[in-house]
C-alpha cells in the first residue's frame, strides 16, 4: 500500500465504485465506456488516492487522473494498434473469401460436429507464445466464417477459441506471467510447461462444453456482413455445408493463411529468439519483426496485396474503413477497463488484501490459489494477479517445506477467477464478438474463465495430495 492510503478505505472505494458500475451499466442509458471512468474516478476519490497528481522523490506519480490516462494508454499503448491491424485484417478476410476458404480448410481438418473443439485447439497451441489479446484479435474471423458456414452460433464458437488462449496463457511459459512465477519459485520451466500443458486439457474440456450447450443454447446468432449478429435456430445448423460448397471462386488456402501464419511465425520467433537471448545483429532484426504491431501489421499488408488483386481499390478501402469504425468502440472500452485495473494497482489494494490472507490461517499450499484469485478479482489482470501471490508466498511456502511446484501451479490457476469489466481480454473477447449487454458479457466470457479456473482449484487440491 503506498504511503498514505489507507487499506481499509481503498477497499471502501472499491466496494462503491463496482456498485456504481453495475448499476450504471445494467440501469441505466450510460455507455460502458463512460461507466468504466466514472467508476474508476469513485474509487480513486473515495479511496483517498489525491485529486491532483502528486510526485514523489524517486520519480514516482500519484493521483486519480493519473491512474485513468496512465492506464487507459498503457493498455492500448500494448494492444491498441494490434486491435486495429487486427479488425482491419478481418474485415479483408471477409471481402476477399479468404476467411471461407479458411473456415471450410479448418471444418476439413477436424470433422463434422467439432467446430468448437477446433477452435479451443487452435487457441490452446497458439497462445503459447502469443499473448491472448493478439491471438483472439487474428483469429476470431475464422469463427466467424465458420458460423456462417455452418449455420452455428459465433459465440460459441469466440467462446472455445478465447478459453483455449487465454488457459495455456495463463499457465504455460513462456508467456511472461507463467514464466515470471516459475523465476519466482525457482523450479524447473521444462517440468513446469510438461505439467500445465497436461494440467489445462481439463480446463479447456471444461470450457468446450460450456461453449457446446449453454452458450449455443442461448446465444444462436452468426454474424451478417455488416457486423450485426443475426438470430438463427438450431434447425439452421448444417454440419455438411463444407459437401456441398462451391469453392472454385474462392482463394487458394496457403494465399488465404498465409497473413494469419505469418504474425504467428514471427511473434513465436521473437519469444524463441528472446527467450535464449539472442538479440544482437541479425537477430534484433527478427526480433523487431517479430513484435506484435510490426508481425500484424506485414500480415496486414500481405493480406491487402494478395487478397484483394480482383478487388477495385475504392472498394477495398471502404471496407477497411468500415473495421476502423468497428474497431473504435473496442479500444475505447478496452482502455477503460485498463483505467479501471490501473487505479486499484496503483493504490496497492491488491497487495494489502493478498498480505492480509498471508497473515490469515489458510492452509500453506491453498493461500497463492487464494491470493491470485481475490488479486484477479480485484484488479483483472491475471499476470499481476499470479506474480503477486508468487512473490508474497514463495517464501512462506519455502520455509513451510511445501511443494514449490505446485504453489507455482496455483498461482497460475488462480489468476483465471471470474474475468470481468476491469480485464481488457474481457472487452476484447465480447466486443469482436458483437456481444453488448452487460448480463451476456458475464454470461459469454466471465463465467467460462470460472469453469476453467474452477477445474484448476480441484487440480491443485489433487496433486496436493501426491506433491
Amino acid at each position: 500500500m503506498l504511503e498514505g492510503l489507507s487499506g481499509d478505505r481503498m477497499l471502501l472505494g472499491l466496494i462503491i465504485g463496482l456498485a456504481v458500475l453495475i448499476f450504471l451499466v445494467l440501469k441505466t442509458k450510460i455507455h460502458s465506456f463512460i461507466a468504466l471512468i466514472i467508476a474508476t474516478v469513485i474509487i480513486g476519490v473515495v479511496g483517498g488516492m489525491p485529486l491532483n497528481t502528486v510526485k514523489f522523490p524517486d520519480g514516482g506519480q500519484l493521483g486519480v487522473i493519473n491512474s485513468i490516462t496512465k492506464g487507459f494508454g498503457g493498455t492500448l499503448s500494448s494492444i491498441g494498434i494490434i486491435i486495429g491491424f487486427g479488425v482491419i485484417l478481418g474485415q479483408v478476410f471477409e471481402i476477399s473469401g479468404a476467411a471461407k476458404r479458411m473456415a471450410y480448410a479448418f471444418l476439413r481438418l477436424f470433422g463434422k460436429r467439432r467446430e468448437e473443439e477446433a477452435m479451443a485447439i487452435t487457441g490452446f497451441f497458439v497462445s503459447i507464445p502469443i499473448f491472448c489479446d493478439s491471438g483472439f484479435v487474428i483469429l476470431s474471423p475464422i469463427a466467424k466464417a465458420i458460423s456462417r458456414v455452418v449455420k452455428k452460433s459465433v459465440i460459441g464458437l469466440g467462446v472455445a477459441l478465447a478459453g483455449g488462449l487465454v488457459i495455456t496463457h495463463s499457465m504455460v511459459p513462456p508467456t511472461p506471467g507463467p514464466l515470471g512465477v516459475a523465476g519466482i519459485f525457482n523450479i524447473d520451466v521444462g517440468n513446469f510447461i510438461l505439467i500445465n500443458l497436461v494440467l489445462c486439457i481439463p480446463m479447456a474440456i471444461g470450457v468446450v462444453i460450456y461453449a457446446k450447450t449453454y452458450v449455443r443454447a442461448h446465444f444462436e446468432v452468426i454474424p451478417s456482413g455488416n457486423g450485426d449478429l443475426v438470430k438463427i435456430s438450431d434447425s439452421d445448423y448444417d454440419p455438411d455445408a463444407i459437401v456441398n460448397a462451391d469453392l472454385s471462386k474462392l482463394p487458394g488456402v496457403f494465399v488465404s493463411f498465409a497473413p494469419l501464419v505469418l504474425p504467428i511465425l514471427l511473434i513465436l520467433m521473437n519469444t524463441v529468439l528472446s527467450a535464449l537471448g539472442l538479440k544482437d545483429g541479425f537477430f534484433s532484426v527478427l526480433i523487431f519483426l517479430g513484435q506484435p504491431i510490426i508481425a500484424v501489421g506485414l500480415g496486414l499488408l500481405l493480406a491487402i496485396f494478395t487478397l484483394t488483386r480482383n478487388l477495385d481499390r475504392d472498394t477495398v478501402l471502404k471496407e477497411m474503413e468500415k473495421g476502423m469504425a468497428q474497431a473504435g468502440i473496442i479500444l475505447l472500452v478496452t482502455g477503460g477497463g485498463g483505467a479501471l485495473g490501473q487505479i486499484i494497482k496503483d493504490s496497492g489494494l491488491g497487495s494489502y488484501i493478498a498480505q492480509g490472507l498471508a497473515a490469515a490461517s489458510v492452509p500453506l499450499i491453498i493461500l497463492p490459489f487464494v491470493i491470485a484469485t481475490l488479486v484477479r478479482f480485484i484488479q483483472g489482470s491475471g499476470t499481476v494477479a499470479m506474480i503477486t501471490a508468487a512473490g508474497i508466498c514463495a517464501p512462506i511456502l519455502a520455509a513451510g517445506n511445501e511443494s514449490m511446484m505446485l504453489g507455482a501451479i496455483a498461482c497460475c490457476a488462480g489468476s483465471l477467477f471470474f474475468s470481468y469489466w476491469n480485464d481488457s481480454f474481457f472487452w476484447v473477447v465480447n466486443r469482436l464478438l458483437g456481444v453488448s449487454k452487460p448480463s451476456e458479457q458475464i454470461k459469454v466470457w466471465s463465467v467460462p474463465t470460472t469453469i476453467a479456473w474452477f477445474i484448476g482449484g480441484v487440480e491443485v487440491l489433487v496433486l496436493s495430495m501426491f506433491m
